[in-house]
C-alpha cells in the first residue's frame, strides 16, 4: 500500500506540472498568437485536468482545508462535487475534441464540410452547454457525500480518509448509475464513431496521395499527425474511463470499501489527465519551437 501511494503521488505531481505548463502555453497562444479552435478545446481540457488532480482525494486540497480550519463536511462536499463535475467535463470535452477534428479533416464534398467555418461559434455553445449540464447533473454529490464518522454504525461507504458516501435508496442509487451510464455510453459512442470516420478518411487520403507524394511527405502532414494524436488520446481515454467506471460502479453497487482498490482506481482515473499533456507537449511542433526560442532568449540574457 505504501508503494502504491508513492506511485500515486508521483503520478499526481507529474500530471499537475505537465498540465500547468500546457495551460500556460495555450494561454499564450490564444492571447498572443492566432489560435485554432482545437487550441481553445485543449486549453479547456487542460484546466479541467488540473482541477481533477486538485480535487482527486487526500492529496492537495485536504491540507489546504485543514490549514484554514474548514470543517470536513464542507470539504468533502466541495471536493467531491467539483471532482465529479470535472470528470464529466473531461469526457464531454474529449468527445468534442474528437468531433471537431473529424469536421476539420472532412472532405469538402462531405456533409460535415458546411460546419467548418462555424467551428468557433459551435465550440462556445458547446462549452456553455457542457458546463451547465455537468454542474447540474453532478449536484447529487452535495447531498450524498459528507464527512466520515463511523462506518460500522451508520453504514457509510468510506471513499477517502475523511469522506464517505451516505446510504442511498436502491432506486436512487440505480437511477444515478443509469443516468451516468447513459451519458457515458452516448459520448463514448460518439467518440468511437468519429474515430472510425477519421480512420476511414486517413486511409482514403493515404491511398490517394501514394500516387502523388512520397511516403515521407505523407507522414509529415500536420493534419494527419494531429488526427493520429487525437485518435490515440480517444482510444486511451475510452479504455481508462471504462476501467475506472467499472471499479467505481462495483464499489457503489456492492457498497464495499477496499483501500487498495481505491488507490488503484485513483491511479486509473489519473492516467488519462497525466498522459494527455505529455503526448501533446511532445507532438506539438509549436511548443518545441517556443521552447527553443525561450532557450535562445535565456542564453542571450544570461
Amino acid at each position: 500500500m505504501f508503494s502504491l501511494n508513492n506511485v500515486l503521488y508521483f503520478q499526481v505531481g507529474l500530471g499537475t506540472l505537465a498540465n500547468i505548463f500546457l495551460l500556460f502555453f495555450y494561454t499564450i497562444i490564444i492571447l498572443c498568437h492566432r489560435s485554432k479552435p482545437m487550441d481553445l478545446i485543449s486549453c479547456q481540457l487542460t484546466f479541467v485536468h488540473i482541477m481533477m488532480f486538485l480535487t482527486g482525494g487526500d492529496i492537495w486540497l485536504t491540507d489546504l482545508f485543514e490549514s484554514l480550519n474548514i470543517e470536513n463536511d464542507f470539504k468533502c462536499k466541495a471536493t467531491f462535487y467539483i471532482n465529479r463535475v470535472m470528470r464529466g467535463l473531461s469526457i464531454c470535452i474529449t468527445c468534442l475534441l474528437s468531433v471537431f477534428q473529424a469536421v476539420t479533416i472532412s472532405p469538402n464534398t462531405s456533409l460535415l464540410a458546411k460546419f467548418k467555418h462555424k467551428l468557433k461559434k459551435y465550440m462556445i455553445f458547446s462549452f456553455f452547454y457542457f458546463w451547465s449540464f455537468n454542474l447540474s447533473f453532478s449536484s447529487n454529490r452535495i447531498f450524498y457525500v459528507g464527512a466520515y464518522t463511523n462506518m460500522s454504525e451508520t453504514n457509510q461507504l468510506k471513499v477517502t480518509k475523511y469522506c464517505s458516501l451516505f446510504p442511498m435508496n436502491y432506486i436512487i442509487r440505480g437511477l444515478i448509475l443509469t443516468m451516468t451510464t447513459s451519458r457515458d455510453v452516448f459520448l463514448v459512442g460518439v467518440m468511437l464513431t468519429t474515430s472510425a470516420y477519421m480512420v476511414i478518411i486517413l486511409f482514403r487520403h493515404q491511398r490517394q496521395c501514394k500516387h502523388l507524394h512520397s511516403n515521407s511527405h505523407l507522414r509529415a502532414s500536420p493534419e494527419k499527425r494531429a488526427t493520429q494524436i487525437i485518435l490515440l488520446l480517444v482510444v486511451f481515454f475510452v479504455v481508462m474511463y471504462w476501467v475506472d467506471f467499472i471499479i467505481s460502479s462495483t464499489s457503489v453497487l456492492l457498497w464495499m470499501y477496499d483501500p487498495v482498490i481505491l488507490t488503484v482506481q485513483k491511479f486509473v482515473m489519473n492516467a488519462y489527465p497525466t498522459i494527455t499533456p505529455l503526448i501533446q507537449i511532445i507532438s506539438d511542433n509549436r511548443m518545441i519551437i517556443t521552447l527553443k526560442n525561450m532557450q535562445k532568449i535565456c542564453h542571450q540574457i544570461f
